[in-house]
C-alpha cells in the first residue's frame, strides 16, 4: 500500500499502481480508500452476511462476519456466530446472492 500519492507526480503514481500487489492511496484526499477496503476483505477471506427474520426486510445496519481461516463460512457457522442455542432449534435457511 502506497500513501501520499498526492505528493508525486501523476507518472510515479502510474508506475506504483502498475506494480503487482500494490495499491496507491491518498488518505488525506480520500483517494482509492474503497479499493483499498475491498482488497483487505479479498486477502483475509471475510464474508458478510445479512440476517432477516421471516416477513421482516434484511438488517443491513449489521452484518454479520465470518472467515474462512477463522470458523468457517457456511449457514451453520453463521448461526453459530449468532448464538450457540440457536443452532440446535435451527431448521432451514434461505440463501440468497452471489458467491
Amino acid at each position: 500500500v502506497y500513501n501520499k500519492v498526492d505528493m508525486v507526480s501523476i507518472e510515479d503514481v502510474d508506475r506504483l499502481a502498475r506494480l503487482p500487489n500494490s495499491i496507491v492511496i491518498s488518505v488525506s484526499m480520500h483517494l482509492n480508500l474503497e479499493r483499498l477496503l475491498e482488497k483487505m476483505w479479498d486477502v483475509m477471506g471475510l464474508v458478510r452476511v445479512y440476517t432477516k427474520r421471516r416477513g421482516a426486510p434484511p438488517d443491513f445496519a449489521e452484518p454479520v462476519v465470518l472467515s474462512a481461516h477463522r470458523g468457517g463460512i457456511t449457514v451453520e457457522d453463521a448461526t453459530r456466530h449468532i448464538s450457540r442455542e440457536l443452532l440446535s432449534v435451527f431448521n432451514y435457511a434461505l440463501v440468497w446472492g452471489t458467491s
